[in-house]
């Protein structure tokens, strides 16, 4: 199946502006069908929601069809989804509710290849609560967090064990369904954060084992808001500090206030976008999306051995993204150089890769590169190959560039 780059990008007004970008990590830019999801959103009545006034089926509507969309693209029950301001405003919740079920001696699972959404909530809920945190260490040398280091941090009182379903730093993909399992046999529960996992790979929470599994839409071409999934039996033991007339039901008792309708349009469109990636793909929406992500996977990883071709003809470069099985994302240093001011002199060709730790400090730190991390290439669905030709242009100019004296 022919991946047809040129009418995709043809549907993301934000290249129009001319720049490359590799910082879809960090987000991703939006393609019309979005743009026009949340528009027509708000330009039809839009009230709260109820089945009487049209303002109200249409908030309605919104929130089903989100729901929907999302549970097709995670393998879930629409019934368990839960949306919420940001995958870290949702990751909050769930560890200040979890916690109510926590005692002194109970222990909690974090792990230092994560983005510190999922270390911190957790780190504070347990505070709260008297529980133990227990770390668990990856590999600097190979990028590589195997089930062994879950294990080794496991016990008869281990209650929970947050993990990342892949690195937004150096891109490691942990074995999760068998993190998983191990979590299981010692009866904790396993919260994982797909955040960047969900732009480059189909979800299946299912084969997963995540009991929780958090994401973010704006990382795959939909709007800022941040969706989790999991088993509504799951929730429905789950008791959150809500508001006394607010509904009880799930999901929606995870969900505070009002619910921003037109993202929740935004949110459906873009996983319907991701579909069109495999034209002429058959089946529901669900096996139409497998279809989309195996042809993603396959255009982003010939992009990602033209970007590591590439550096690799870069001696001063160090790639720190060396896990066996990673998603399209390449974090470098350069020796003599601050990767700040190579992303300045690539951000004035036209080129957009940033320099930081992006708020993975605790991978950051364990790689020797302090809180300042490195430089990120990311790719995403609209890069190309003449995208990634610009990027080593780019970076071979800059090493040419004299090093300023201190």
């Amino acid at each position: 199946m022919t991946y047809d780059i040129t009418a995709i990008r043809a549907q993301f007004p934000a290249l129009k502006a001319g720049s490359a970008h590799f910082d879809g990590p960090g987000g991703t830019q939006t393609p019309l069908p979005v743009i026009e999801a949340v528009s027509d959103a708000l330009a039809n009545p839009l009230s709260n929601r109820g089945h009487l006034t049209a303002g109200e089926r249409n908030a309605e509507a919104l929130v089903r069809s989100a729901r929907q969309a999302m549970a097709d693209l995670l393998g879930a029950d629409p019934a368990g989804i839960v949306f919420g301001r940001s995958a870290t405003a949702l990751t909050y919740d769930f560890a200040r509710t979890l916690a109510k079920t926590w005692s002194p001696g109970d222990e909690v699972v974090v792990s230092r290849l994560d983005h510190d959404s999922n270390i911190r909530p957790w780190i504070q809920a347990a505070e709260a609560a008297g529980a133990t945190v227990r770390w668990a260490d990856f590999d600097p040398a190979t990028g590589e967090l195997t089930p062994d280091d879950i294990s080794a941090q496991l016990g008869d009182r281990t209650r929970l064990v947050a993990v990342t379903a892949a690195s937004n730093l150096i891109g490691t993909r942990p074995a999760i369904p068998e993190i998983s399992r191990r979590a299981h046999a010692a009866g904790a529960l396993l919260y994982a954060d797909g955040v960047h996992y969900a732009a480059h790979a189909q979800v299946d929470i299912e084969r997963l084992g995540a009991d929780f599994f958090v994401c973010s839409p704006y990382k795959f071409l939909g709007p800022h808001l941040g969706v989790l999934a999991s088993a509504p039996e799951l929730l429905e033991t789950l008791t959150p500090d809500k508001l006394l007339p607010s509904t009880n039901a799930v999901p929606e008792r995870f969900e505070f206030g009002t619910l921003p309708y037109e993202f929740l349009a935004g949110t459906r469109a873009a996983v319907d976008f991701l579909t069109t990636l495999a034209p002429g793909a058959e089946g529901g929406r669900r096996e139409r999306l497998a279809a989309a992500f195996t042809a993603l996977e396959g255009h982003e990883a010939t992009l990602r051995r033209r970007i590591d071709e590439g550096l690799a003809a870069l001696d001063p470069i160090t790639v720190h993204s060396r896990a066996a099985d990673r998603t399209p994302t390449v974090l470098l240093t350069i020796d003599g150089h601050d990767t700040t001011d190579a992303y300045r002199h690539l951000a004035s060709r036209g080129v957009d890769a940033p320099s930081g730790s992006f708020y993975a400090v605790e991978a950051s730190r364990r790689l020797g590169l302090g809180d300042t991390g490195g430089l990120r290439i990311g790719l995403a669905p609209y890069n190309s190959a003449e995208d990634v030709d610009r990027l080593l242009e780019a970076l071979s100019d800059f090493l040419r560039t004299p090093t300023p004296r201190g």
